[in-house]
C-alpha cells in the first residue's frame, strides 16, 4: 500500500528544545487516494525436471515433479509450522517430579522452633533442602498441537519442491528392488556410487515398496534413510542432502501433492486415526502418571 502524504511545519522541529513549547503551525496538508498493489498469494505450481538413471548409472530418460508450493512470503512459515508440529507431537509428556507434598518423609519437625539459634523449619522435605520437593518441576502433560490438513500437505509439497529446485539434489532411479538377489551392503554402496551419491552424505530413498533384500542391504548405512509414502515425513526431507525417487514415487507425489489434487484420500483418514490414537495414548499415560 502506497500513499502520498506531505506535511510541512512553519516552526522548528518538535524534537528541538529551543522551540519553547510552541505548537508548530500546519501550513499545508495534501492527501491523495491510496493505491493498493495487490500481491498474488495463491498457491503456485513449480515444475522440476529430474533425470532417470538406470541401475548401472546411465541416463535413460527424464521425468518431472509438478508440486504445489506456498508463496515466497509464507513458504518459510508454512514449513516451519509443519516441522514444529511433527516434532512436538512426538513428545510423550511423561516427565514428572515430586513436590514437597509428594516426597516421602518430613512428618516430624526437625528441631524446636526456638532456642536453637537457627532458622525455623517445619519439614525436611522443603525444596530448599537436599532430597526435598521440586519447585515448578515438570508434570505429565499433553504437548500435541493441531495443524490443518491442507497446511500440512502444503508444507510437505513446498519442502519437496525446494529440494527439487536445487541442482542435482533430487534424482530418479529405475526400480531396483529385484536387482538384489541377497542382502549385500557392499553392492548397495557400489550402486550409490554409480548414481553419484556419497555414502557419507545424508541420502533419503523414497520408494513405493521396499523389498527385504533392499532393506537389509541399506540398514547398516547410518546416513541413509529408506522411506515409503506411509513413513514419509517433513524432518527427513529437510535433513537430507540428496533425495532419491523412483518413477512410481514421482507419479505418487504428483498425484498427491500436485496442483490438480483436491479432496481427501484414505491415507488422510489413516493419518487422522493415527493422530487420534497417539493423542489418546498420551492422555492415558498422563492420567496413569497422575
Amino acid at each position: 500500500m502506497s500513499a502520498s502524504t506531505s506535511l510541512s511545519f512553519f516552526s522548528s522541529s518538535l524534537f528541538l528544545s529551543s522551540s519553547h513549547n510552541k505548537i508548530p503551525k500546519l501550513t499545508s496538508f495534501s492527501t491523495t487516494k491510496p493505491q493498493y498493489s495487490l500481491k498474488s498469494l495463491s498457491i503456485s505450481c513449480q515444475v522440476a525436471t529430474l533425470p532417470i538413471l538406470s541401475f548401472t548409472g546411465e541416463k535413460i530418460g527424464e521425468t518431472y515433479l509438478d508440486l504445489k508450493t506456498a508463496p515466497p512470503e509464507t513458504a518459510r512459515a508454512v514449513v516451519h509450522r509443519g516441522i514444529i508440529t511433527d516434532q512436538q507431537n512426538k513428545r510423550r509428556g511423561t516427565a514428572s517430579t515430586l513436590t514437597r507434598g509428594e516426597v516421602r518423609g518430613g512428618g516430624r519437625k526437625p528441631y524446636p522452633q526456638k532456642k536453637t539459634g537457627r532458622a525455623r523449619r517445619g519439614s525436611m522435605r522443603s525444596p530448599l533442602r537436599p532430597g526435598g520437593g521440586v519447585i515448578f518441576g515438570p508434570k505429565p502433560r499433553d504437548w500435541s498441537i493441531k495443524i490443518n490438513r491442507k497446511e500440512k500437505r502444503l508444507a510437505m509439497s513446498t519442502a519437496l519442491s525446494s529440494a527439487a529446485s536445487e541442482s542435482e539434489s533430487v534424482i530418479c532411479v529405475e526400480e531396483f528392488g529385484d536387482k538384489f538377489e541377497k542382502p549385500k551392503t557392499k553392492e548397495f554402496i557400489e550402486a550409490m556410487n554409480r548414481w553419484g551419491l556419497d555414502p557419507k552424505e545424508k541420502v533419503m530413498f523414497l520408494m513405493m515398496d521396499v523389498s527385504d533384500n533392499v532393506g537389509l542391504s541399506s540398514r547398516n548405512i547410518g546416513t541413509l534413510r529408506m522411506l515409503t509414502p506411509r513413513t514419509l515425513n517433513l524432518f527427513d526431507i529437510l535433513n537430507s542432502d540428496k533425495l532419491v525417487l523412483t518413477p512410481d514415487t514421482v507419479d505418487y507425489l504428483n498425484s498427491r501433492y500436485g496442483v490438480d489434487f483436491e479432496g481427501e484420500t484414505d491415507e488422510d483418514d489413516e493419518e487422522d486415526d493415527q493422530d487420534e490414537t497417539e493423542e489418546t495414548e498420551g492422555n492415558e499415560n498422563a492420567d496413569a502418571a497422575d
